[in-house]
């Protein structure tokens, strides 16, 4: 699937619409001018001359309508602000206060770059003139004030088209600092979690972790008992506090610009804010990350597929809503070629079993695994497929998928008919849509789309131990280029009144991702048409021909 950035006509997100002036309507001025005599004479003519002058309808009628709309919706903010400060409680003072003291913390540094920067010939740089706004010390801030922030950093970081280049650039760093937790903090919350000696359930836990992200940590561990090797996923302290009173006040200053300019709601600038809070806060509850694992595990067993991928076991006895005990995999992700080629005859057939497995799912299973970046999609030592870290899902009705359907199999085809009436589908709108102009406005974004730069960097290390040369590989692709292409489809949609679930997005960002693995694994296969891999449903060609 090769696709690239279509840069022009882009559509606003925002549509402000520009109220004409009194004095500009000649019809205002001339009535001022027959009435001016009259000013002074009688309440009459004062009462004339007011609606004389304010007599456009267009405009009176905008005001009244957003006036109604406002005293309508008054009640429910003030319901959501009242819940969403009950339910933050004390914890939301806390955040207070230490965003506060991050702020100043920030601000300090800021101040003495300024100060150094004001001896030097060339005088203070634009990046110290924007302040805290500038992207190095707006990075630092969401730093300072921790997961939350580093998590709307790393959405920033990602999403090239919404943010100018030079934040996009900072943020990127967002990914690669998340600290680490000490050890004697992770054998309290243990101790706290499991309820007894930690001795008592494992023989051994490597006090370094395997990885540290802004929500948990990750060691490695081996069973009491069993022997049985696993790993150990721990919600970081006090992480929970943080996010609630976080994304609540996020949640409400969303709903206040909201309620304030009716014209964010076109965004549905609160639908994303609660979305992006539902996902973060399940991401922290690991009795639903559990649940989603072993959901998946039970499709592979019903789909007879246990033989070729796996989800790692989850140990229940061990487990609790802030400590996750899972089975270690050995494997070594999807990009490690070196690797691959020695556990697998047949890289490409790897790729396309997890595609298989992967697609499946979106029906056959509970919810799909909706993260499936190189880290979590590995080839193990067995030549299966694991599917990691279960945090983020997703879950599509039949409906929204059997309409995804027909839009992958009309970018392959590019019958655009089709491919604007599955969107049609998918896009919740309340007005009729023109099809065809819709189908005509897409064949202009695909039209533009050749074939994505993509460059395959392939490194080699020498073992220390051994004359064993270990190849990797990586591709580097235009993240613009990319998101631009899903961005364009999606403004030209919203343009028509479509808006779409968030799992059109999930989905998008998944198959993304297996594009990347295509052009490395198996560089002449199409993704879309290959008869190798199950992509469609057998109900799709009705469902086609009910959509035409």
């Amino acid at each position: 699937m090769a696709v690239s950035s279509f840069r022009s006509g882009r559509l606003p997100l925002f549509h402000h619409p520009q109220l004409p002036s009194k004095s500009s309507s000649p019809r205002s001025a001339v009535g001022v001018k027959k009435l001016n005599g009259c000013f002074n004479s009688s309440s009459k003519c004062r009462a004339f001359l007011l609606f004389a002058q304010y007599s456009q309808p267009s405009q009176q009628d905008r005001f009244s309508s957003r006036l109604q709309s406002s005293l309508e919706n008054l009640p429910k903010l003030l319901e959501d602000i009242v819940q969403t400060s009950i339910s933050t409680g004390p914890r939301g003072a806390l955040r207070l206060a230490q965003g506060i003291q991050a702020f100043v913390g920030v601000g300090g540094e800021w101040l003495a770059d300024v100060s150094r920067s004001t001896n030097e010939p060339t005088g203070i740089p634009s990046q110290l003139q924007l302040g805290l706004l500038s992207p190095l010390y707006l990075r630092k801030l969401f730093e300072r004030m921790g997961a939350t922030y580093i998590k709307l950093g790393q959405f920033i970081a990602s999403a090239p088209t919404l943010f100018p280049p030079e934040y996009v650039e900072e943020f990127q760093k967002c990914f690669d600092r998340a600290p680490a937790v000490p050890f004697e903090d992770i054998q309290s919350i243990l101790r706290q979690e499991l309820g007894r000696p930690i001795n008592s359930v494992y023989e051994y836990i490597d006090p370094k972790p395997i990885a540290s992200a802004s929500i948990a940590q990750v060691h490695a561990a081996r069973l009491k008992g069993s022997q049985d090797d696993v790993v150990i996923k721990v919600l970081k302290p006090g992480i929970e506090d943080i996010l609630v009173a976080d994304l609540n006040f996020i949640y409400l200053a969303a709903r206040i610009l909201e309620f304030l300019n009716p014209e964010f709601s076109r965004a549905s600038l609160v639908s994303i804010v609660k979305d992006i809070r539902e996902s973060m806060l399940e991401e922290v509850d690991f009795y639903k990350e559990a649940k989603n694992i072993e959901s998946f595990r039970r499709y592979l067993e019903a789909m007879g597929l246990t033989r070729q991928a796996t989800a790692p076991r989850v140990y229940n006895h061990c487990s609790t809503g802030r400590v996750l005990t899972m089975e270690r995999l050995y494997g070594v992700p999807l990009t490690d070629l070196d690797t691959i080629s020695s556990l697998v005859s047949s890289p490409e057939n790897s790729l396309i079993t997890a595609l298989n497995v992967w697609f499946g799912s979106l029906l056959a299973c509970e919810s799909f695994h909706a993260d499936v970046h190189a880290g979590n999609l590995w080839v193990l030592r067995d030549g299966r497929i694991g599917f990691l870290d279960f945090g983020i899902v997703g879950r599509i009705s039949p409906k929204t998928w059997a309409a995804m359907e027909v839009f992958l199999g009309s970018i392959a085809t590019e019958e655009y008919e089709s491919m604007a009436s599955a969107l049609i589908e998918m896009g919740a709108t309340n007005q009729n849509v023109d099809a065809k102009a819709f189908a005509r406005d897409l064949e202009k974004i695909f039209a533009s789309i050749q074939e994505l730069d993509t460059e395959v960097v392939v490194a080699t290390a020498r073992g220390t131990n051994t004359n064993a040369t270990a190849v990797s590989a990586n591709i580097i692709v235009d993240e613009r280029q990319m998101n631009a292409l899903f961005l364009d489809v999606v403004r030209v949609s919203e343009s028509y009144g479509l808006r779409f679930p968030r799992e059109f997005a999930l989905l998008m960002k998944q198959l993304l991702y297996f594009d990347r693995y295509t052009r490395l694994l198996a560089p002449d296969m199409n993704m879309l048409q290959d008869q190798r891999i199950t992509i469609v449903s057998n109900r799709r060609s009705n469902y086609r021909d009910n959509l035409r």
